[in-house]
């Protein structure tokens, strides 16, 4: 197969803030594999270099080692990958490539890429709608929209400081009916989660995202709040998927190499008796796409964070919210 790669860059309508920075700007490899069929797939490395600590021109380079080996002869499934992983095992680029191949199978098939995974998967996948403007009244105001919009959770980043008032102030916005779930990034130590926690627990929380850094000081924390704590970042430390420390885990597709790997990693964290969800790095529409129909296979699914697209200037999203969830494309591949 012949690889080629474009970078890709997007930009925020607004400033999205979080404890790893502001974002301006996102940029994104998109990857496509030309078979001798004549039939191409797509794919999307989506690194971010201030939360995975990989940065774009790693990923650049890791993918064009591969070209050798997406060369050679196909062989038995699961092949290809393994020979990419041989030669640069970074999952931000085995993920692209990963997507690319699934595309190739559901173009093959006839069929999206959702039902080669699952026998019934779902038509649509829920949502949260992510609040990570810094300025309080913008904060506000992007959640009372997202309600009004039809959003049933709402994902707020904190760790910004004034995290009670930021976070009564939203709840105020949104009402009562609404789910409010909090994203710290692991900006809060434990003491500080657990003053912060205490303090906004009559707030009706969902959950909380990453309160802190580690699976050890998650577990501590878990046993002194009595909200719910989610992994994200920690999720990518040695055993984090059965540690049992959360009551729930993000999983990205960049992080865990792709559609399979997401696979393979929501059924560990089911085994330990927490829920999986699927949340965004801010991806392109093919990361998005690959997501979805990963979440269609695992469904039912917490709201995911995969209403991402929208933050993005000038971009028409092709997965548009209606009432707080996303149609999962029903066209051939990932149909994007």
């Amino acid at each position: 197969m012949q690889l080629e790669l474009a970078r890709v860059r997007y930009r925020f309508r607004e400033p999205q803030e979080t404890a790893h920075g502001v974002l301006h700007t996102r940029e994104v490899i998109e990857v496509a594999l030309s078979a001798e069929d004549g039939l191409t797939g797509r794919g999307e490395a989506a690194p971010l270099e201030s939360y995975d600590g990989v940065s774009i021109e790693q990923a650049e380079r890791a993918l064009r080692a591969y070209a050798p080996a997406l060369s050679e002869p196909a062989g038995p499934p699961g092949t290809i990958l393994d020979r990419c992983r041989t030669v640069a095992d970074l999952p931000q680029a085995l993920a692209a490539v990963d997507m690319a191949l699934w595309d190739l199978a559901g173009k093959r098939a006839g069929k999206p890429v959702c039902e080669l995974l699952a026998e019934r998967p779902a038509r649509g996948v829920p949502v949260n709608a992510t609040v990570a403007l810094s300025s309080l009244d913008g904060a506000v105001a992007a959640a009372r929209d997202a309600a009004r919009a039809g959003y049933r959770t709402i994902k707020l980043k904190v760790g910004l400081g004034d995290d009670l008032e930021r976070v009564r102030a939203v709840r105020d916005a949104i009402g009562p009916e609404v789910a409010l779930r909090l994203d710290a990034n692991g900006a809060w130590s434990a003491e500080q989660a657990a003053s912060v926690l205490d303090a906004i627990g009559g707030f009706a929380l969902e959950l909380v995202e990453e309160p802190v850094r580690g699976l050890e000081e998650t577990a501590l924390l878990r046993q002194r709040v009595p909200v719910r704590i989610a992994l994200d970042e920690s999720s990518s430390l040695a055993g984090a998927l059965t540690a049992r420390v959360a009551d729930a885990i993000s999983l990205k597709i960049s992080r865990t190499a792709g559609i399979g790997g997401l696979l393979a990693a929501a059924s560990l964290v089911r085994a330990s008796g927490a829920e999986a969800y699927i949340s965004s790095t801010f991806d392109g529409p093919l990361g998005i796409a690959a997501a979805l129909h990963a979440a269609a296979a695992l469904a039912p699914l917490p709201p995911c964070g995969l209403a991402t697209l929208e933050l993005f200037d000038g971009e028409a999203s092709p997965f548009p919210v209606i009432e707080g969830a996303i149609t999962v494309p029903r066209t051939p591949g990932l149909g994007v």
